[in-house]
């Protein structure tokens, strides 16, 4: 999949044309027309319509033993033969490191989601959010916990060999990094990335004057790219100059398996996912590019619903990714 070139805003609407109708119905909810209020109120954050987990999925909560303590896990699986080539995935929500948890849409509902379509067992992560105790690199070791975890359940079970890693947003981060940690230490390399409107670079590179141009309509609690820089970002690193895991867009990324990179079309911080897609295609790793359009960041915390239904065809990428994955070939 390609991104497709992006028109200019309209002036005459003061905003983007493709923003979803959901989304501009939602904006609604906010003080006067598209000014910040601080907050984001509820409403805006209510799901897309009902949703429940499909009824062929298994759900557990479980805890990985890590070298730093208990990681919790949530796992999600369907009824099948223990043969076979069914893939296994580890996913991390976003939040961009401070917050977030596994019961968001883009953890719970994507999961569960993902198990459903393709048979494969997920496998989510309820990292380390950062504090005054918690930074750079815990949540990633959580991350790296997690991996051998699925690696030594799928091996004693004789299931997959087919593992990939993937997330959404900070989630997103935390995938490649995990994957670049794996092939600079020479361990077992997942089989693909999915990689969901990520923030992979520090600083973040700037949007187009066409995307700066709707994005300036657009209530500026919602725009995060300046506070994820100076705000999120930092909190998670500390104050020393940034580690290369932390920040995966300005690492070395030859190497890497098989990536799925999801755009959405009006976000602030879309530049690094586009950006990210280009160094790994210059890096020789395949990619499938994907734009979710009218999307703000996060939009598969909504929940798949009627009203919203590019977040179904946005699950559905990540369940094309996830069961198209070749295995990769596992070192000795």
């Amino acid at each position: 999949m390609t991104v497709p070139s992006l028109p200019a805003p309209s002036p005459s609407t003061g905003g983007y044309p493709h923003l979803d109708p959901f989304f501009r119905a939602r904006l609604a909810e906010f003080d006067g027309a598209g000014s910040p209020t601080g907050t984001v109120p509820a409403a805006f954050l209510s799901p897309a319509g009902p949703w429940q987990p499909p009824a062929a999925v298994r759900i557990r909560d479980l805890t990985a033993a890590g070298p730093q303590g208990e990681v919790p896990l949530r796992t999600y699986s369907v009824p099948g033969p223990t043969g076979g080539d069914r893939p296994a995935l580890v996913w991390m929500h976003g939040g961009g490191f401070v917050s977030g948890s596994l019961n968001w849409g883009e953890a719970h509902g994507v999961c569960a989601e993902l198990a459903a379509r393709t048979g494969a067992l997920v496998v989510s992560v309820d990292y380390r959010l950062v504090t005054d105790q918690v930074r750079y690199p815990l949540p990633l070791d959580d991350v790296d916990t997690a991996w051998r975890w699925l690696l030594d359940r799928t091996g004693r079970a004789g299931r997959p060999t087919r593992v990939l890693l993937g997330g959404a947003s900070a989630g997103a981060n935390l995938a490649i990094a995990t994957a670049l940690r794996l092939r600079d230490r020479g361990d077992r390399m997942p089989d693909g990335l999915l990689l969901a409107y990520g923030a992979f670079h520090h600083p973040s590179p700037a949007p187009d004057p066409d995307l700066a141009g709707a994005l300036a309509g657009l209530p500026a609690v919602l725009l995060n790219r300046e506070s994820f820089d100076g705000g999120d970002f930092l909190r998670y690193t500390g104050p020393a100059p940034a580690p290369i895991y932390a920040r995966p867009g300005h690492a070395d990324l030859t190497g890497l398996p098989p990536t799925a990179v999801i755009s959405a079309e009006i976000d602030d911080l879309r530049p690094s996912s586009d950006l990210l897609a280009r160094q790994l295609a210059d890096a020789g790793v395949p990619v499938t590019r994907y734009l979710a359009r009218g999307m703000l960041h996060g939009h598969l915390n909504w929940f798949p619903g009627a009203d919203l239904p590019e977040v179904d065809r946005t699950i559905d990428v990540l369940a094309q990714a996830l069961a198209g994955a070749p295995r990769a070939r596992i070192p000795a």
